[in-house]
C-alpha cells in the first residue's frame, strides 16, 4: 500500500513561488581548524553517513560489481550479474541492460529516525545508469521494502534513460515521496522509527556495451527532527563579518525559457543555487555543453543546470539528490545532501569557505526584505554580518545584481529549520527541517558539524 502522511515535508520545495562592509574570504584559501561554537540545537538527532573509502566498499556485498581503489575509490560494473529489460516510463522505450549490484553493510543509527534522504556522486557514461535503494528496520523489528530512492544518469541523450524518482512506494508505516523516505506522522507519534538501514546500488549498462557507471560516494542522512513551528534562536558564533564571493545568478531572468523543464526559469531555484556554488568553485560547463542553449539567453549555465537536474516523475528541478549528483559530474568535488541543526553549524561551514544551499518555505511577512511567498525555495547562505544576520544569494530576484540579500538571523533560522508552519487558509504546512546541499573540493576537509560520531563526514 502507499502511505500519504498528512505532513509530507518533501511535498514541498521544488521551486520558488515568488510573486557591505564584510570581510570577503576566498573559499579555496580557507584551511586550518574551524572555530568552536555552542550549537543552538545540538540535541536534534541527525546523522549523515557515507561510503567513500576502499575499506567502505570492500565491506559491502558485491554481485558483479568490483572495487576500484585509488584517490577516489568506488564501485563499477566488472561483470554482469544478469540482464534485464527496462521500459522507460517517460519515453516508452524498452532496452535490455546488463547489471551488477553492491549492497552496504547494515548501518545502525543509535536513535530512531523518521526521515532519510540518500545522495551519491557518480560517473555515468552514455547508455549507463544507476538505481539507489534503501531498506531499513523499524523499532518494532519489522523491515521496510527495498525502496527506490532514485534512478539516475548524467545525460539525457537517445541512449539514456530519463532521470526519475518513483511514486507509489509504501508500507504500513512509511512511504517515499520523490527523494525522501518518511515515517507516517501518526506512526512516528506512536514510537515507530527507523533504527538501521542498508543502501543498495544497481549499476546498469546497455547490453553488450563495455561502458560502466562508477559510483565513488554513496551516503544518506537520517534524522528525527521534532515537529516545531519555531526554533531556539542561536547565538552568533563568528567574531567578525564573513562573506564568500559566490557568483550571483537570478532564476527570474530565465522566466519562460525551456518550459519542458518545470515550466521555465521561474521554478529553477534549485539548479540556479547549485550553479552559483559550482561557479564559486570554478566548475563550469564548456561551450560545447552549452551549445544547445539559445545564444540570446543570459547565464546559459543556469539552463544547463535545469536540464540536467530535471526529475521526469517529479516534473521539477528540485530533486535534492539529483542536484548533488549533477554538481559532482564536474569533478573534484564532494557533494552531499544533509540536514543542519542550527545557524551555528552553517557558520562553521561558511568559515571554512563552504556555501550552504538551504531549503526554505515562508510567507513574505515572515522574512523581512524577501518580498514574496513560497511553499518551497532554495537559496545560498554566503556569509554573516558582524551582528550574525544571514547574507544570502537569493535566486528569486529580478536580476543578477539584485541577488544579494541580508535576512534577520532568527527569522531565517525559523523558516529553514522548522518542520511545521501556519498557512493563511488555517491549515498546517511543513518545512524542510534544515535540509541543505553542501558542495566542496575533495581536498578541503569538512568542519565538524551534523554527525559527531563521524566528524569528517567520510
Amino acid at each position: 500500500m502507499t502511505r500519504t502522511p498528512s505532513l509530507s515535508r518533501r511535498a514541498l520545495l521544488g521551486g520558488a513561488a515568488a510573486v557591505g562592509g564584510a570581510l570577503v574570504v576566498p573559499g579555496a584559501a580557507l584551511a586550518g581548524a574551524a572555530p568552536a561554537f555552542a550549537d543552538g540545537a545540538a540535541d536534534v538527532p541527525i546523522n549523515y553517513h557515507a561510503y567513500t573509502r576502499p575499506g567502505d566498499w570492500f565491506a559491502g556485498h558485491a554481485d558483479g560489481a568490483a572495487v576500484r581503489a585509488g584517490r577516489r575509490a568506488g564501485v563499477y560494473l566488472a561483470r554482469p550479474a544478469g540482464t534485464t529489460a527496462y521500459t522507460d516510463p517517460h519515453t516508452n522505450t524498452t532496452r535490455r541492460y546488463e547489471y551488477a549490484t553492491w549492497t552496504s553493510p547494515v548501518y545502525r543509527l543509535g536513535f530512531g529516525a523518521t526521515e532519510l534522504v540518500a545522495s551519491w556522486n557518480a560517473d555515468a557514461p552514455e547508455g549507463t545508469w544507476i538505481q539507489v535503494e534503501m531498506q531499513g528496520s523499524y523499532t518494532d523489528g519489522k523491515t521496510t521494502p527495498w525502496y527506490v530512492m532514485g534512478r539516475w544518469t548524467a545525460g539525457d541523450g537517445d541512449a539514456d534513460i530519463r532521470r526519475t524518482s518513483l511514486d507509489g512506494q509504501g508500507d504500513d508505516y512509511s512511504g517515499v515521496y520523490t527523494d525522501t523516505f518518511q515515517v507516517d506522522s501518526d506512526d512516528a507519534a506512536n514510537g515507530i522509527a527507523l533504527t538501521s538501514y542498508q543502501l543498495r546500488l544497481t549499476l546498469y549498462r546497455t547490453a553488450g556495451s563495455r561502458q560502466t557507471p562508477f559510483v565513488y560516494r554513496l551516503g544518506a542522512f537520517a534524522s528525527n527532527v521534532p515537529d516545531r513551528f519555531d526554533v531556539p534562536a542561536s547565538t552568533p558564533g563568528l567574531t567578525h563579518a564573513v562573506e564568500l564571493p559566490v557568483p550571483r545568478f537570478s532564476q527570474d531572468i530565465h522566466a519562460g525559457q525551456y518550459p519542458e523543464y518545470d515550466n521555465g526559469g521561474e521554478a529553477w531555484c534549485s539548479p540556479t543555487s547549485t550553479t552559483m556554488v559550482l561557479y564559486y568553485w570554478g566548475k563550469k560547463p564548456t561551450a560545447r555543453q552549452l551549445a544547445w542553449v539559445d545564444p540570446s539567453y543570459a547565464d546559459p549555465q543556469v539552463d544547463q543546470g535545469a536540464r540536467y537536474t530535471y526529475d521526469y516523475q517529479y516534473e521539477g528541478c528540485g530533486n535534492w539528490p539529483f542536484n548533488a549528483a549533477y554538481a559532482a559530474t564536474y569533478g573534484g568535488l564532494d557533494t552531499i545532501v544533509t540536514q543542519i541543526r542550527s545557524l551555528n553549524e552553517a557558520e562553521r561551514l561558511v568559515a571554512r569557505g563552504i556555501p550552504v544551499v538551504c531549503s526554505v518555505s515562508f510567507y513574505a511577512s515572515e522574512l523581512d526584505g524577501a518580498g514574496y511567498n513560497t511553499s518551497g525555495h532554495l537559496l545560498v547562505i554566503v556569509g554573516f554580518t558582524a551582528d550574525g544576520d544571514v547574507i544570502v544569494n537569493d535566486p528569486a530576484s529580478a536580476d543578477d545584481d539584485a541577488v544579494r540579500h541580508v535576512y534577520k538571523r532568527h527569522q531565517f533560522e525559523t523558516i529553514w529549520l522548522r518542520t511545521k508552519r501556519h498557512l493563511s487558509n488555517g491549515k498546517i504546512g511543513s518545512g524542510s527541517g534544515g535540509v541543505a546541499y553542501l558542495y566542496k573540493p575533495v581536498d578541503l576537509p569538512w568542519p565538524t558539524v551534523t554527525d559527531h560520531r563521524n566528524p569528517n563526514w567520510a
